[in-house]
C-alpha cells in the first residue's frame, strides 16, 4: 500500500490488522470443520449435505486469501503458524458432531459459526465505515456471503430452535 493510501486510513492500522488477522483465523477454522464435514457426512442424501458442506469451505477459503492479501496490503503478516490460528480466531473451533449422520447437528455447528462470523464482520464493517473503504468493501463482500451460507442452512429447515453463535471458551475440541 502506497504512502497516500497509508494515510488516508482513518482507523488504528495495528488494531485493524489485528482483527483481520483473528477474523482470517475464524475462517481457516470454518473451512476446515466444514471440509471435514463435507468429507465424512453420511445418511440418506448425504450427497447433498456433502455439497453444501464442500462449496460453503471453498467460499471460506476463499473468504481467508482475501483477508490475508488485505492484510498485506496494509503492512501485516497473515497468522503463519497453523497451530497458532485456533488461539488467535475470535471464536472456538466449530466441532464436528460425533454422528455423521445427524444433519441437525452439523446445521447447528454451522449456524453458529455463521452468526458469529456476521457479528465479527458487522463489527469491523463499522469500525472502518467512511474511514477505510478498501477494507469496508473487502468486509461487505465477505460479511454478505457470510449471511447467504447462513440463509442457505437454515432454509435446509432441519434445525427449529434458536442457533447461538459460537462463543471461543463455549467450545472444546472431541478430537
Amino acid at each position: 500500500m502506497g504512502k497516500q493510501a497509508r494515510k488516508i486510513v482513518g482507523v488504528d492500522v495495528k488494531k485493524l490488522i489485528n482483527d483481520l488477522n483473528k477474523a482470517y483465523c475464524d475462517e481457516w477454522l470454518a473451512f476446515y470443520s466444514y471440509r471435514f464435514m463435507g468429507q465424512v457426512v453420511s445418511g440418506a442424501g448425504y450427497e447433498d449435505m456433502a455439497e453444501f458442506l464442500n462449496k460453503t469451505a471453498d467460499i471460506e477459503l476463499e473468504h481467508s486469501r482475501e483477508l490475508a492479501d488485505r492484510i498485506v496490503e496494509l503492512g501485516g503478516t497473515p497468522v503463519a503458524q497453523f497451530g497458532m490460528i485456533e488461539k488467535n480466531a475470535n471464536v472456538a473451533y466449530p466441532v464436528p458432531p460425533d454422528k455423521t449422520d445427524d444433519y441437525n447437528a452439523i446445521v447447528s455447528t454451522v449456524l453458529a459459526a455463521e452468526a458469529a462470523a456476521i457479528d465479527v464482520y458487522q463489527a469491523i464493517a463499522n469500525e472502518t465505515f467512511g474511514k477505510d473503504h478498501v477494507t469496508h468493501n473487502v468486509v461487505m463482500h465477505i460479511l454478505s456471503e457470510e449471511i447467504q451460507h447462513e440463509e442457505m442452512f437454515e432454509n435446509l429447515g432441519l434445525v427449529k430452535q434458536e442457533v447461538e453463535p459460537v462463543k471461543k471458551e463455549a467450545v472444546t475440541a472431541r478430537y
